[in-house]
């Protein structure tokens, strides 16, 4: 395919890269690519040995001692070169994203925005790494923080977003002159192969040393267990299920790292008697159905005030029979795969549970055949009338499945229902009602790191920080403030007078 020659992406490709530099390591496991577009085989991918490891991480030091010596807006202007860099391989870069992973061409290419955004935005950053000053008690002093770079920042990427979490990631780290190591998913390390050799490109157009952006394609085992345990790695932001963050918690908190955790979603979307269905009803498909129901922000639940629920769901049924499910590179198509067939088994399996704990399924559910799916992958989107505290709607099972829930009374009980899970990322209510909204937005409103009015679950921008609550982990990635995750803070006080007076007053005389 033309976007795979253009991208660099051989039959055979290597795993690790120190920025320009591949390591031609074969000693460990090929993976074999295949598109669950049509299950045709991409490419391989030679994964990382324990060799590698090391080489990886020793460069990488040695590039941080000289990259945190680069003034922070220098480093924002080589942030600047890769987002133009990335506005040049957009369209195939997301053609990639698609192929690989599934999702929509239009998702595709929304995932490489985010990645020219997010350089834009760090480029901003590079300018506005503040700190600030506060008044001294004591006479003739001055004191003020500041931040300083950390070290190593790894990034840990899923499937689901193959490229855009480890820019939102490397880039900020960047600019606040930190190094990056980039472990993707095994499932979808082609694109992280490709997006390494257009970075390359900007390393050496600007003499660059080795470290700076480094990939690690490698068994979780081996070199995810390494890279967790691994006291030369100050900071890993990990996106993940639960299960996967409470292990990388453990570990890096036992050796006092620091983690980024962006785990499970279970997020709902509330409809009040207030709520504009013209509005909603778009907004609960998109959040519902998008990238085949992958994504941590996906909408599972849609809670739904008695008095309007048979109209919500029969526009609900009447919007999932138009949707076009098909090859995502087909920009008429709503819906493209799941990522694999195991990823269906776990559809149909939820799709069973629910039914036996006395959900009713009232619209798809069927995994799709005939000629015009090449592959085993692609299901219909399924509709579940459902109780909140079924053992299946308290988890999150990444695939098309919306479970509605009835809600009676006051806007409060369907707040309640929201919290009522262990995940918190994401939630959004529907209503023109002020004292609603704002009672979803209040301290005792909305228990999630995201709360949306009038708009859904997914679908985030990068100037806001993204992540949540919970079980989710409570970590914060691209916008607002949350580059100060990436610098180790420090206070500092300065004696400009000439005597030693100390603190609270305290008097010790020799």
């Amino acid at each position: 395919m033309e976007f795979l020659e253009k991208l660099g992406i051989q039959k055979e490709n290597y795993g690790s890269s120190t920025g320009q530099i591949w390591n031609e390591s074969k000693s460990e496991t090929k993976l074999n690519i295949h598109s669950p577009v049509n299950g045709d085989f991409i490419g391989s991918v030679y994964q990382s040995s324990e060799k590698d490891y090391e080489s990886i991480v020793d460069t990488a030091q040695k590039a941080f001692l000289e990259w945190r010596h680069v003034p922070a807006p220098k480093r924002g202007e080589i942030v600047r070169q890769i987002g133009l860099k990335l506005r040049e391989y957009k369209h195939p870069l997301g053609q990639l994203v698609s192929y690989e992973m599934g999702k929509s061409l239009q998702e595709g290419m929304g995932e490489v925005q985010e990645m020219i955004d997010i350089c834009d935005f760090a480029v901003g950053i590079s300018r506005q790494l503040y700190g600030f000053t506060m008044h001294s008690e004591r006479p003739n002093h001055r004191m003020y923080d500041q931040y300083h770079p950390l070290g190593i920042v790894v990034t840990v990427s899923a499937f689901n977003f193959p490229v855009a979490v480890w820019a939102w990631n490397a880039m900020l780290a960047a600019v606040c002159g930190d190094v990056n190591i980039w472990k993707p998913s095994s499932k979808v390390p082609l694109t992280a192969i490709a997006t390494q050799k257009i970075i390359a490109q900007v390393l050496k157009e600007n003499n660059l040393p080795e470290g700076i952006f480094s990939l690690i394609v490698g068994k979780g085992s081996t070199i995810g267990e390494r890279l967790l345990n691994d006291k030369r790695v100050p900071l890993i932001s990990i996106t993940g299920s639960t299960a996967v963050g409470k292990h990388a918690a453990q570990v890096i908190a036992g050796r006092f790292g620091k983690s980024i955790l962006e785990l499970g979603g279970n997020n709902a979307i509330i409809l009040t008697p207030d709520a504009d269905l013209k509005m909603a009803i778009p907004a609960v498909v998109f959040g519902a159905v998008g990238t085949a129901g992958q994504r941590c922000t996906s909408t599972r639940r849609l809670i739904i005030h008695d008095s309007i629920y048979d109209k919500v769901k029969e526009s609900l049924v009447k919007a999932y029979t138009s949707l076009k499910i098909g090859d995502p590179l087909d920009e008429k198509n709503h819906v493209g795969p799941l990522i694999d067939k195991s990823a269906v088994k776990l559809f149909q399996l939820a799709l069973t549970q629910a039914k036996e704990e006395g959900g009713k399924i009232i619209f798809g559910g069927e995994v799709m055949e005939g000629a015009s799916y090449a592959s085993e992958c692609f299901v219909r989107p399924a509709i579940i009338e459902a109780e909140n505290n079924f053992k299946i709607v308290q988890e999150e099972t990444f695939a098309p499945i919306l479970y509605l829930i009835k809600y009676k009374g006051e806007v409060s009980n369907a707040i309640s229902l929201n919290n009522d899970v262990v995940q918190g990322l994401s939630s959004s209510i529907f209503s023109n009602n002020m004292r609603e909204t704002e009672e979803f937005l209040s301290a005792w409103g909305s228990d999630c790191g995201i709360a949306n009015v009038n708009i859904g679950t997914s679908g985030a921008e990068i100037g806001g920080a993204f992540g949540g609550e919970k079980e989710t982990g409570g970590g914060r990635e691209s916008g607002s403030d949350a580059w100060k995750t990436y610098m180790r803070r420090q206070t500092n006080t300065i004696n400009f007078g000439t005597t030693m007076p100390l603190a609270q007053g305290i008097k010790f005389d020799i």
